[in-house]
């Protein structure tokens, strides 16, 4: 594929007032439908913004939509990749100032390390055909890694100073403590999630191996990768040290009117004993673990930790680091096969004293997630069979409808009989097999309730209980999940037998792409109040 085009924001720093007001608030517009209706029999609604709306537009962006449209079978699936690829830049962009080498990218009011870093998973493979998209990807990576090397055990945060943006108030955060404080004017949200730390290793890998280019490796990205070095050697140590020290680096209180449950032992978790696994406190879902090892978050440092040598390997830089990064995914590797698999199952959590979660979560990285997250085969007899337990009555949160066709695991973010379209996701992420691919692509298909968006969960009593009309990261994953099974299994969803890749294509680009001079490119990325 060739594009003609790059990137440029959709509003300059002079149309912010006004486009404020004439834009709605995109979690409003999202829970109604809009015409025109795609011509499959869900006549699923167009939910992308007016072009004038959208907060950042990429014309290779806009390519790949066209492409897609002319490839696949089923109208309404086309519906479904037209609202949901481009969702992360049409609605999440705050700012963007690209002398400033700075974005802010929202999911909700703030940036979350986790969100962010799926929410533009889908993009990689366009970087090299759209330089201000990858500009901005690298703008995203240098304000994380300013949050990372100040507050690396927070995962949420907000709009930098630069941005002259309002930080939010948070309410959940009233009245919990946090050990050592934070800045409620730089930081949102300071849970503990290690899978956060690997959102921004994943990223920045994700970028360097799309574009070749390393200038992203700068003092505050080297800062943060020490700070996130000296998280993993703090949370992987004993609770008790040889002598009975109470070993704590970190604490969180929660309580009072947090959503989360107040963590337990004055904030620092169950007693761990060491494992070689990293340990934390809260999950990918922000709820609170319950054993501290958290398998699928330490699958996933394993496998970025990896990557991460990998990149450092090939740019010749910080050969300490690389070494490092190598002996630990090696050793959390060795320690998830060795001490949470029991019968071929791998348990959600554990302790290292023997207890375990049989469970899973549909936030990723999650057990139905690993060969997603690249930890191993989707063959594995170990993941076959975890796979089996976690889509049964076995695991907790797994639930199915009689009335809602619709089933998968949640978790207690929500409640129990809300499963989340993301499991299906990563269960169709995780198969080989085209009948199993199917039905969990079209028990999230069919479950948008008329709105054409991906939600975060699904009641399986009522079609019309879900919650969070807009939630770029799942709209992420089920684009992503349409680009792959375009690639890996085009006969499933494509009228031709023919892998499809994008910016690999040598499909023309579209007349209909917006060229760059439409719009004057500017450093703010403003569309939608929200």
């Amino acid at each position: 594929m060739r594009f003609g085009y790059g990137s440029v924001l959709l509003a300059s720093s002079l149309f912010v007032v006004s486009s404020t007001a004439q834009c709605p608030d995109y979690t409003s517009y999202s829970q109604s439908p809009h015409d025109p209706k795609s011509t499959g029999p869900l006549q699923l609604p167009y939910m992308r913004p007016s072009p004038e709306c959208r907060t950042f537009n990429s014309s290779a962006v806009e390519q790949v939509i066209t492409d897609m449209k002319n490839l696949l079978k089923d109208p309404d699936l086309a519906r479904l990749f037209e609202n949901t690829f481009p969702n992360t830049l049409d609605t999440t962009v705050k700012y963007y100032n690209k002398d400033q080498n700075l974005a802010f990218i929202i999911t909700g009011v703030t940036q979350w390390l986790r969100d962010t870093a799926n929410q533009f998973a889908h993009y990689h493979s366009l970087l090299t055909v759209d330089k201000e998209l990858a500009s901005l990807v690298k703008a995203v990576i240098n304000n994380e890694a300013r949050y990372v090397a100040e507050y690396p055990y927070c995962g949420s945060f907000q709009p930098p100073p630069e941005s002259g943006l309002a930080p939010s108030h948070n309410d959940w955060a009233d009245g919990v403590t946090v050990n050592p404080p934070v800045d409620n004017k730089t930081v949102f949200e300071c849970k503990y999630e290690i899978d956060s730390l690997c959102g921004f290793i994943k990223l920045s890998r994700s970028y360097y191996e799309s574009t070749g280019d390393s200038s992203f490796i700068n003092d505050n990205w080297r800062s943060a990768i020490d700070q996130i070095f000296r998280v993993i050697h703090e949370q992987s140590q004993s609770t008790f040290d040889d002598n009975f020290n109470y070993v704590s680096y970190y604490n969180w209180t929660g309580g009072n009117r947090a959503l989360s449950p107040m963590v337990p032992n004055h904030g620092n978790g169950e007693p761990k004993a060491y494992t070689g696994m990293v340990g934390t406190h809260h999950r990918p879902s922000d709820d609170l673990s319950v054993f501290a090892f958290l398998t699928p978050a330490n699958a996933m440092l394993s496998v970025e930790l990896k990557h991460l040598a990998d990149v450092l390997e090939k740019v010749g830089q910080l050969p300490n680091i690389t070494q490092e990064a190598r002996t630990w995914s090696s050793r959390i590797h060795d320690a998830v096969w060795n001490e949470t698999l029991v019968n071929n199952i791998f348990a959600y959590e554990t302790n290292g004293m023997g207890a375990r979660y049989v469970m899973d979560d549909a936030n990723v990285p999650s057990l139905l997630s690993l060969p997603y997250l690249g930890f191993l085969e989707k063959d594995d007899p170990a993941y076959l069979a975890t796979k089996k337990l976690i889509m049964s009555r076995k695991n907790p949160y797994y639930t199915q409808g009689k009335n809602v066709a619709f089933s998968g695991t949640g978790g207690p973010h929500v409640d129990a009989y809300h499963p989340w379209p993301m499991s299906q996701i990563s269960l169709a992420f995780g198969s080989d097999d085209d009948a199993e691919i199917m039905q969990a692509l079209y028990i999230v298909a069919n479950n948008t309730n008329g709105l054409g968006l991906i939600h975060e969960s699904q009641s399986i009593y009522d079609p019309n209980s879900y919650t969070r009309s807009w939630f770029a990261w799942a709209n992420s994953y089920f684009a992503e999940l349409i680009l792959d099974l375009a690639e890996r299994k085009p006969h499933l969803i494509l009228k031709q037998d023919t892998p499809y890749k994008p910016g690999a294509s040598s499909a023309p680009p579209s007349s209909s792409a917006p060229p760059a001079s439409s719009v004057p490119p500017t450093p703010h990325g403003y569309g939608y109040g929200y």
